[in-house]
């Protein structure tokens, strides 16, 4: 029996096509979404909807999931973009361009890190699922930059410790609508699922100790480029403290960024970037410092936004 969904549209996403809509609120691949509203599954307002059909400001969505598969199958897939930094016998450290997911998951059947990294001829075993092998950390499939995955047992071991003491130091740039107030902060704000979306979390009482520090590196007329080093890292940590203090990430119609805004940028994701990542070598010993460089779309939003 098919397991069925329940999803306002948040405003931010009305009037968007419903296979990219869908796709944005259920943290599926377009194509995915895309194949459940050619199969009727998706009601909006108690009516199937198509593909291109326009999503209303308030509607609720009815999905009827199908059957998931038994297994959740690595496929090996080139992507553009898609960089390994540094490997060793140990650790390996990736820079992944948005549309990736950080593993396979049901519903997911765009690229996955994994997946990118077979094509690669890097196969990572260690202890775990088997479509989560190596995973220490995850980016959104919207956000870009700086990963880094263990290849051996130890260092799966160690770096999920590492992860879980905060050692490993994490920094991400954004551009968030409007102008923080003040410019340089901390958001410690405890953060749970959405009482109302099922893909979506929110700023919630009985939710997890959340830490989000920043600081403002450039002003524009509508938006600005913040820095952020995160303390904890929950699930959309910086895109739902962001949201909930009223400035969301330019892109981010999840969370309630403007889509004219986004449109006129360009971008259909979330402006976020992990630039940098520093951590100690699970077995070396030594300290291991990464940056990378914004991709094309990011630096492309901010020449819109300066000029």
């Amino acid at each position: 029996m098919s397991e069925q969904k329940l999803l306002p549209v948040p405003g931010g996403l009305a009037g968007e096509r419903a296979d990219a809509g869908l796709a944005k609120l259920m943290g599926l691949s377009r194509s995915a979404a895309a194949e459940l509203l050619a199969d009727g599954l998706v009601l909006q307002n108690s009516k199937v909807i198509g593909k291109s059909d326009r999503l209303i400001d308030g509607a609720v969505l009815e999905v009827s999931m199908p059957e998931p598969k038994n297994s959740l199958e690595i496929v090996p897939s080139l992507v553009e973009g898609f960089k390994i930094i540094y490997q060793d016998d140990d650790i390996i450290v990736i820079d992944k361009p948005a549309g990736v997911a950080s593993h396979p998951s049901v519903g997911w059947d765009g690229p996955t890190v994994p997946g990118c990294l077979l094509a690669l001829g890097v196969q990572i075993a260690t202890s775990g699922a088997q479509e989560r092998q190596g995973i220490v950390q995850r980016l959104d499939v919207g956000t870009s930059g700086l990963m880094t995955l263990a290849k051996s047992e130890i260092a799966y071991s160690r770096l999920k410790q590492a992860f879980r003491d905060r050692a490993v130091h994490k920094v991400y740039h954004a551009v968030i609508q409007g102008l923080a107030d003040p410019l340089a902060g901390t958001f410690d704000a405890p953060i749970g699922r959405h009482p109302k979306a099922e893909f979506k979390f929110a700023v919630m009482n009985d939710g997890k100790h959340s830490v989000t520090h920043y600081e403002t590196i450039e002003a524009f007329r509508s938006a600005s480029l913040v820095e952020i080093v995160l303390e904890t890292g929950r699930t959309h940590q910086i895109r739902v403290h962001f949201s909930a203090f009223r400035h969301p990430l330019v892109g981010d119609t999840m969370y309630g960024a403007d889509p004219t805004l986004a449109a006129r940028v360009g971008l259909d994701r979330q402006w976020l970037h992990a630039v940098r990542l520093s951590f100690e070598h699970p077995t070396k010993g030594t300290q291991f410092e990464f940056t990378s460089e914004y991709p094309s779309e990011l630096v492309n939003a901010l020449e819109v936004l300066r000029g």
